[in-house]
């Protein structure tokens, strides 16, 4: 539950940031411009709830040097394919610093096997390194999994799957339990690797690997819950049933933004559900992978449960693609771009198997004439610079009744001006490198395609000249109907616009492809209803005076249209674990 106070005058407010929720350590805080109307907006004393990690640390030291906008285009890059030449895993250095210890007590070397199949380490394909984008040196090597790799794996995680399904949901629920505790253990290790590896600042890394951890708890007790109906017959003495039966094997392909997380989100309740876990983790984060997978696999080892129950691959697409075609998998999770999606999802259908997908986010926050402007500019800072804007749930449009737009914007400025970055492992940062340096290609692309479509850079617009992959956060003016506004920029790139009435706002709200999370700030119970209804968002993530970024492990998560449909955490989202059966 990392916190962030920002402070104008006396009013100051705490803003809880989770990953779904992440820990409470460091705050930073902003100081807003004293508001420009003559009377004073009234203080909001309860949290900003702002969900996935953005989390600030102590008050950022006044800017130094340009501002930097950064939007990445949709689809993350691939990973680096092949060792650099002229550099041994033995002489990366890495693994010799002090403050890189983590990596040893994770059970990482300056070389890694990325394949558990079978329950035992290996791989044959090709070997890749790993780099920190703070500065893109070379952190590891990975051994990645060959097509042969995951052919042995798969061929013993669907036979584990008949010792595991037969296994009481309660007991199932006891290992979950484990694994949650031994999570635990690592939280901060796990952490700070999230951060070496992915770029996301402390808090932020912190929090993703707490989210697994309450995951494992809702799935413990969600054991015990596997329930079905009891139904009446139309035929005399007879009644029916409907129960719940686990699937087999499910396949689990995530990304880079959320290494670990997503993972949490399916496997946990994969696994009480009766199912054994393949999963490919990302190209570009295969020591988050392998580090996971290690502490599943040692809570396996220390019940005397087959290995194969958890199957992981490092890997690039031949793995993804294989996971897909593959008809042992009746249900595959994918997180990923639109495009990708699409392509996963078609593969799947195409064998009759079934897909959850969570793909792009174009996430808009509105704010009404009525607004606590105050609270509004920290969520929307919250929301639109977290993890360098590449979040799905990241704010990527700010729709501005036209009374408030010029003074909301110039305290929106005045905020982004105080925004630290910088190395995401060091106290004080807020905002961190973007993931690869082609995602800050791609973000200096996307500033010229703005540009080019009239857009006016009010903030930001540059990439910084360092190693790592750092660019500015950046503000938009722009046309709601330029075609960039309907694409998903991946990266901290906020476009801002204008409305007069409600009914306007909500168009321009579900005006984009995509239908994930959206948001609108007022304290008019007839504009929240309005917004909730039929009539209002037609996304599958609908706030009211907090942020887009984020959501509780409790309520089903996921988007509507191009997002994919996907439900996963909370609410019945089990069921999609799950076969149906009518007795």
């Amino acid at each position: 539950m990392c916190e962030a106070t920002f402070t104008t005058g006396k009013l100051e407010m705490r803003a809880k940031s989770t990953s779904r929720t992440a820990p409470p350590h460091h705050s930073a805080t902003l100081r807003l411009p004293p508001p420009s109307s003559p009377s004073p907006i009234p203080s909001r004393s309860s949290s900003s709830h702002s969900p996935l990690h953005l989390l600030l640390q102590r008050p950022p030291p006044p800017s130094t040097g340009p501002p930097l906008p950064s939007v990445a285009l949709p689809d993350p890059p691939r990973a680096v394919r092949s060792s650099p030449s002229g550099r041994n895993a033995d002489d990366m250095g890495a693994f010799a610093k002090k403050e890189h210890q983590f990596l040893n007590e994770l059970g990482l070397a300056p070389r890694n096997p990325g394949s558990f199949a079978c329950g035992a380490w290996g791989g044959s394909g090709p070997v890749v390194t790993t780099t920190s984008p703070t500065n893109n040196q070379v952190i590891a090597e990975v051994v990645e999994a060959s097509v042969n790799d995951y052919e042995e794996g798969m061929r013993a995680c669907f036979d584990a799957a008949r010792t595991w399904m037969a296994i009481p949901a309660p007991k199932r629920g006891e290992i979950v339990r484990q694994i949650g505790d031994a999570l635990r253990a690592k939280l901060h290790h796990l952490g700070r690797l999230v951060s070496l590896e992915m770029g996301k600042i402390l808090p932020e890394g912190i929090g993703e690997v707490q989210e697994i951890i309450d995951m494992c708890d809702y799935a413990v007790g969600l054991s015990r819950q596997l329930n079905g109906s009891i139904i009446p017959s139309e035929r005399p003495n007879h009644m029916m049933m409907e129960v719940w039966n686990p699937l087999g094997v499910v396949g689990v392909i995530t990304a880079f933004n959320f290494p670990c997380a997503v993972l949490g989100w399916n496997a946990c309740i994969a696994l009480v559900c009766g199912n054994c876990v393949v999963w490919k983790g990302a190209p570009t984060t295969p020591l988050i992978t392998i580090a996971m997978t290690k502490i599943v696999a040692s809570v396996l080892e220390k019940n005397n449960l087959p290995g194969a129950i958890f199957t992981a691959f490092c890997g690039g697409a031949e793995i993804g693609q294989a996971i897909a075609l593959d008809t042992r998998i009746p249900l595959v999770s994918f997180t990923g771009s639109t495009r990708a999606g699409l392509m996963v999802q078609q593969q799947v259908n195409a064998r009759f198997g079934k897909c959850l997908l969570e793909l792009s986010g174009n996430n808009a926050i509105i704010v009404m004439h009525d607004a606590d402007i105050q609270l509004a500019v920290r969520s929307v800072l919250f929301a639109a610079v977290g993890t360098a804007g590449q979040r799905c749930t990241t704010c990527r449009r700010l729709i501005l009744h036209e009374s408030i737009y010029h003074t909301f914007l110039d305290q929106l400025v005045e905020v982004y001006k105080q925004v630290r970055i910088g190395d995401p492992l060091e106290k004080g940062t807020l905002l961190g490198p973007l993931h690869t340096p082609a995602s800050k290609e791609n973000f200096l692309k996307g500033i010229q395609t703005i540009k080019s479509q009239g857009g006016k850079i009010l903030f930001g617009g540059s990439a910084i000249e360092s190693e790592g992959n750092f660019v500015q956060p950046t503000i938009v003016e722009i046309s709601a109907s330029a075609p960039v506004v309907k694409e998903e920029l991946f990266g901290p790139v906020l476009y801002v616009m204008k409305f007069q009435t409600l009914k306007e706002a909500i168009e321009i709200n579900n005006s984009v492809p995509q239908g994930l999370s959206s948001s609108i700030f007022t304290k008019k119970p007839e504009i929240i209803f309005k917004w909730l209804g039929p009539h209002g968002s037609d996304c599958g993530i609908v706030n009211v005076n907090i942020p887009t970024n984020g959501a509780e492990i409790g309520g089903a998560f996921g988007g509507e249209k191009a997002t994919g449909g996907g439900r996963e955490a909370g609410s019945d989202s089990w069921k999609q674990y799950m076969r149906r059966a009518t007795w």
